[in-house]
């Protein structure tokens, strides 16, 4: 569990951008936590604590900044990293998984074999992962995510996020339990 000082570190790092993508909207903007030595030290070192006796083989990160959370948790806890990426980007045979948008679908795929055969890890049972992005809103491309996770047999043992718009309540539709280091309500 994080401290009030290291929550008041975090949200400090974590820039509004008002009227972002569109009038209406407060972006949070993640980057500004990233470029914060300090900040993502107090992240890593918290998820790295939270996710260390899990028994996770790997970290599926989120197109884009799950990747960088997703990369240097699963570096610090000796674990595989796999990209969950936007339709078209991965160059092996994938799998993928239609969400809908305020405006229509939109789709996210993995490597049919990015979790072992058969989602089946060196141990023999079926790989567990963590899945992590830098945030739930709405939930539609996380949840997404999740289901091609145990579509490929492996298992999503929680889906962690940085910060979640609590206010929105995605996670009582989720599919997996959810962790998020932050939330605003």
């Amino acid at each position: 569990m994080l401290t009030p000082h290291e929550q008041g570190i975090l949200l400090g790092a974590i820039r509004d951008i008002p009227d972002f993508p569109k009038p209406g909207i407060v972006f949070k903007d993640i980057t500004t936590l990233l470029s914060n030595p300090e900040a993502l030290k107090v992240l890593m070192d918290h998820l790295e604590k939270r996710y260390a006796s899990y028994g996770l083989d790997y970290i599926a990160g989120i197109d884009a900044r799950g990747f960088i959370f997703g990369a240097i948790l699963a570096d610090r806890l000796g674990v595989g990293f796999v990209p969950v990426r936007k339709k078209g980007k991965l160059p092996y045979t994938t799998v993928s998984q239609k969400y809908s948008l305020e405006y229509g679908f939109d789709e996210v795929e993995i490597h049919i074999d990015a979790f072992g055969d058969g989602g089946i890890a060196a141990h023999g049972n079926p790989a567990n992962v963590l899945l992590i992005d830098d945030l739930i809103a709405t939930g539609g491309t996380a949840k997404a995510a999740a289901t091609l996770i145990n579509q490929v047999g492996a298992k999503c043992v929680e889906s962690c996020f940085i910060l979640e718009l609590g206010f929105l309540g995605a996670r009582e539709s989720f599919p997996t339990p959810v962790y998020s280091v932050l939330t605003l309500d």
